[in-house]
């Protein structure tokens, strides 16, 4: 393809993205102008198919950068897919297909929503482990696509990017392509004023082959990708760019980066590349069928599809369309003791068993989180992942993973730890990712470790996190039942389980279930209180309300294994199971604020914590049976 047309196509890029910037007068023009070289080029490369986007052997690319949204709609418009030039009009504006940062499931053709930088590398990360662990499934003639992402120095600064490549290196990720955006500048500058180190050392430090190109060269980007797509190692491109490449008077300036370029400057640099400056949102016939991947996409993927076996394509349907009702359950004798935490690994394993496609793993807490997929093996050959001691990447990685088509992720740390990776678990939330985090040791409990190791507000905090569904079970039946309806959920999950034994409940419901997020667990006649609590405190509520019996006070116990779940139920619900005559009670040993939804008094944490063993601390901060009686007696005695 001549060198003319080339231009043609990259200049269309760099004005699709100014005109959007300055119509919407919002956003990033720079990255986008000057990536646009790189784009142009990248797309000679790429495989995908715009008739369906959710082809299993496409390439992924991942943009890192939010500051490149301008490039991202612009591209996926001149690909075919269904971003329209009015679309890219309406940038940035409520209602559009053209959101500030692209989001995924809202915009066609977009593989996850990345946000915050650094998450879209880590992205990249997870879709290639992924990749990698399908191909040895199913063989490297049906998976051989790559990974693709671009990024810029920003996502390079943030320590999950460093986190996630690491991974890669380790795992020799050879179907990854990192592209950094090199061009030196941030907001507020030169990134030499907060950034010194050698990028390229560091890359091939943890295994990475690096290649250093000017990405405004066309033959240059070119022999660096065929070179990427035969690497035996994941691939760093560092292409250096000059940011708001085309423009007159702001080239290579940080001003170019999160502003308009200006009607004037735009007009000028449209003149000087030989556009008519008084055209906006322009592409000639020419550069749209260049850019084109419609028949290109679909006649890759017909082929693929007629490559496969009938064996090949029943092992893909039953990994796309897992049986969820086929798991067979663990059975746990009423009475004994056990923590949430062994009969979540009896789940988890009995899960596995029915399910080829669910797989996960632990930030190097398998042993404690009770992780393990026993005789499984270890990933990227078997289903037991082991991300080391990076929460926020495991976080990231695994939502590509569960979004590559193909399986059922969890991810899993300390619950004090979640809040390592609370960026990633928003993403999961925003994007609608049906992650399972496992979240263990899950209140005071945990003792001797002592605050740095108690979570208090994190129950709070995920409660309040929209699209976001934590189930804290009461025992082991109520864990079950929590991973029947989790899995079948279309969003994220957390399973926040405990250190310590707890007793095997009687499996019996007054009213509702665990679908409810919250249910009536025991009623009685004449009622006059009623208790409220999840996980650990559920058995505490129903000693206390024996106690309590005897001196006139009649509890009714309702359990709440998914606060989130119990938001979302009519009032006609809640008041079967919190009856408006009593007087309602929340007993939880974390902060526990937002149960004065429902409740009139909340008896919870007002500290870290402390350092001591659990049934120490239990009865230091009043979640004995006589604490919580005596507390009961006196504030019902008192507003009666």
């Amino acid at each position: 393809m001549s060198k003319e047309l080339l231009q043609k196509q990259a200049d269309t890029i760099r004005f699709l993205a100014a005109d959007m910037v300055q119509r919407a007068n919002s956003g990033h023009p720079g990255a986008p102008m000057g990536l646009a070289d790189i784009a142009t080029v990248l797309s000679k490369h790429l495989n995908v198919n715009p008739a369906d986007e959710k082809w299993l052997n496409r390439d992924r690319l991942v943009f890192s950068g939010g500051h490149a949204t301008g490039l991202v709609y612009s591209l996926l418009h001149l690909w075919g897919f269904d971003v329209s030039i009015n679309d890219m009009k309406n940038f940035r504006q409520s209602g559009s297909k053209t959101p500030g940062h692209p989001e995924y499931g809202h915009t066609h053709g977009i593989e996850i929503t990345t946000g915050p930088l650094g998450q879209g590398i880590a992205n990249a990360v997870g879709f290639a482990s992924a990749a990698k662990y399908a191909q040895n499934l199913l063989g490297k003639d049906v998976i051989n696509h790559k990974v693709y992402c671009l990024c810029g120095d920003g996502d390079l600064q943030e320590g999950i990017s460093y986190e996630a490549c690491a991974t890669a290196g380790h795992l020799k990720l050879d179907n990854l392509v990192i592209i950094y955006d090199s061009n030196n500048i941030t907001i507020e500058g030169d990134t030499s004023i907060a950034w010194s180190e050698n990028v390229k050392k560091r890359f091939q430090a943890i295994d990475f082959e690096v290649l250093e190109i000017d990405g405004h060269n066309f033959d240059q980007i070119d022999k660096a990708l065929i070179q990427a797509k035969n690497a035996t190692q994941p691939v760093l491109i560092i292409a250096k760019t000059v940011i708001a490449k085309g423009a007159v008077t702001l080239e290579g300036s940080h001003h170019s980066h999160g502003a308009p370029l200006g009607v004037d400057e735009i007009k000028q640099a449209k003149l000087k590349a030989g556009f008519d400056p008084e055209v906006d949102f322009f592409v000639s016939a020419e550069v749209k069928g260049a850019f084109d991947k419609l028949i290109i996409g679909s006649t890759s993927q017909n082929a693929w599809n007629d490559s496969l076996s009938s064996d090949i394509k029943k092992k893909i349907e039953e990994l796309q369309n897992p049986d969820f009702d086929s798991v067979i359950y663990p059975t746990f004798e009423e009475g004994s003791s056990v923590a949430t935490r062994d009969s979540n690994h009896k789940i988890l394993n009995a899960i596995a068993a029915s399910i080829p496609g669910f797989l996960g793993g632990s930030a190097d807490l398998a042993p404690s989180n009770k992780t393990e997929l026993k005789g499984m093996g270890d990933f990227p050959n078997g289903r037991n992942i082991h991300f080391g001691i990076k929460e926020h990447s495991m976080a990231a990685i695994t939502n590509a993973m569960n979004l590559y088509g193909l399986f059922r992720v969890y991810s899993a740390t300390f619950f004090v730890f979640s809040d390592y990776l609370k960026p990633s678990a928003r993403i999961a939330a925003l994007a609608s990712i049906p992650q399972h985090f496992i979240w263990t040791h899950d209140s005071i409990g945990v003792g001797e470790d002592g605050p740095t190791h108690q979570p208090i507000e994190h129950l709070s905090q995920f409660r309040a996190l929209p699209n976001f569904y934590t189930f804290r079970p009461a025992d082991a039946n109520e864990n079950i039942d929590s991973w029947k309806v989790a899995l079948k959920m279309k969003a994220p999950t957390a399973f926040v389980c405990s250190r310590q034994g707890l007793k095997v409940l009687k499996d019996e419901k007054a009213y509702g279930d665990v679908s409810n997020g919250g249910y009536l667990l025991k009623q009685r006649e004449n009622a006059n209180i009623t208790i409220m609590a999840s996980g650990s405190e559920v058995i505490l509520a129903l000693q206390t309300a024996c106690a309590l019996e005897k001196n006139g006070i009649i509890a009714n116990i309702v359990s709440v294994p998914c606060f989130d779940l119990l938001l979302e139920q009519s009032k006609e619900y809640i008041n079967k199971i919190i009856d408006p005559k009593t007087r309602v009670y929340a007993v939880e040993a974390a902060r526990g604020l937002e149960y004065y939804k429902y409740a009139d008094v909340v008896f919870g944490m007002d500290s870290f914590g402390a350092s001591g063993k659990a049934e120490v601390l239990f009865d230091e901060f009043g979640f004995t049976i006589e604490k919580l009686q005596a507390k009961i007696e006196e504030d019902f005695k008192n507003n009666k």
